[in-house]
């Protein structure tokens, strides 16, 4: 079978007029090198750049237990590298034009540079995918958006349609993955050196690929979250951390709680979901099954307190399983991206129904 092209298809004219008016650009852009690469003039003021910077810093503004967050260092680690990687990383990210791999190795290669070691990789495999989808479809999402806008629909049902343009756009940009992508995303986490990656039977990602990425990591699936994600549709992203992302916003603001407040909200709410929805993957290498077993069924109770109105970040019982998860040394990473990739996503996707952007500022 021949290799697809690695440029995504281009968009008709008229999505590409709408996607110039709506501040994005087309995917079919040509982009060269990315990893030297800036922003490109507006980049700060699209709205994928908005919900990266937004979706990065929550990561480290809640206090996610186990994670690095500003109200808890762990793991040799600052939450100041988790925002400068963010930051470093969004050029090539979200580079207009760009192909999966060289959004995930640019990024890669600048968030190591600042931070001096691994903060987002998972973030960033799961991070491209979207970010291409986004500058795909930007309009056909807001399209339908403000269509039930205008038919009278909620802020919520336009969102989810937002949700829905955006799902479909991912599938289009996982199924046009190439082997070129695979070789350099393999570039890029043999750069970042993961903890507990190992050796793969097959694949390997310190050998030249002869798959697409997303074979690859089809290979990979039942024993990475983030693989198993890239292999089913990103999956666990909108079936599983969107809805609660999407609760929790609307519930805190039911409460009267600011555009932060509820965002910092909906992001514990996704965490939670996530990490009591499956065995974090990153655990499972690090330290074993029955460890990351035990970690999920923990969350599991969490998430009972949570729906119960039980669970905010200041809850004495959240904080003590923080810093005991911290002592231990076992960090939920693989349940972090995928919220982080959430929150991207579950932000964009309230713009498109209207939302104004989240500052990460005011995070």
């Amino acid at each position: 079978m021949p290799e697809p092209s690695r440029r995504p298809p281009a968009l008709p004219p008229a999505a590409v007029a709408a996607a110039a008016a709506a501040g994005g650009t087309p995917a079919a852009a040509d982009a060269a090198s990315l990893a030297s690469a800036g922003p490109r003039p507006g980049a700060a003021d699209t709205p994928a750049q908005q919900a990266w910077l937004a979706a990065c810093t929550l990561d480290v503004a809640v206090r996610k237990a186990g994670n690095v967050s500003r109200a808890s260092a762990g793991h040799g680690m600052q939450a100041a590298q988790f925002v400068a990687a963010a930051a470093a990383a969004a050029p090539a990210l979200l580079r207009a034009g760009a192909t999966l791999g060289e959004r995930i190795e640019g990024a890669t290669r600048a968030s190591l540079a600042v931070a001096g070691c691994n903060t987002n990789l998972g973030i960033v495999l799961l991070g491209a995918p979207l970010a291409a989808a986004m500058q795909a479809v930007p309009v056909a999402a807001r399209a339908e958006a403000v269509a039930g806008a205008a038919a009278g629909a909620g802020a919520a049902d336009a969102a989810e349609a937002a949700a829905r343009a955006l799902r479909a756009a991912v599938v289009c940009v996982l199924q046009a993955s190439t082997r070129d992508d695979a070789v350099q995303a393999f570039r890029a986490i043999a750069a970042a050196n993961p903890g507990g990656l190992g050796e793969a039977p097959a694949e390997d990602v310190r050998s030249a690929p002869t798959t697409t990425l997303r074979e690859a990591m089809a290979l990979a699936a039942q024993r990475d979250r983030i693989a198993e994600a890239w292999a089913g549709d990103f999956a666990p992203v909108f079936d599983l951390g969107l809805p609660a992302f999407r609760d929790g916003l609307r519930a805190a603001a039911r409460t009267g709680a600011g555009p932060a407040a509820a965002a910092r909200a909906a992001t514990l709410c996704a965490y939670v979901e996530l990490l009591a929805g499956g065995p974090d993957s990153h655990i499972v290498r690090k330290h074993g099954e029955a460890v990351a077993q035990s970690v999920m069924v923990a969350a599991q109770g969490h998430r009972e307190a949570l729906r119960g109105g039980r669970l905010h970040e200041a809850t004495p019982a959240w904080v003590a399983w923080d810093e005991a998860l911290k002592r231990l040394g076992v960090n939920p990473g693989t349940s972090a991206d995928l919220v982080v990739a959430t929150a991207f996503a579950g932000l964009w996707c309230e713009q498109c129904a209207g939302a104004a952007p989240l500052a990460a500022a005011s995070l």
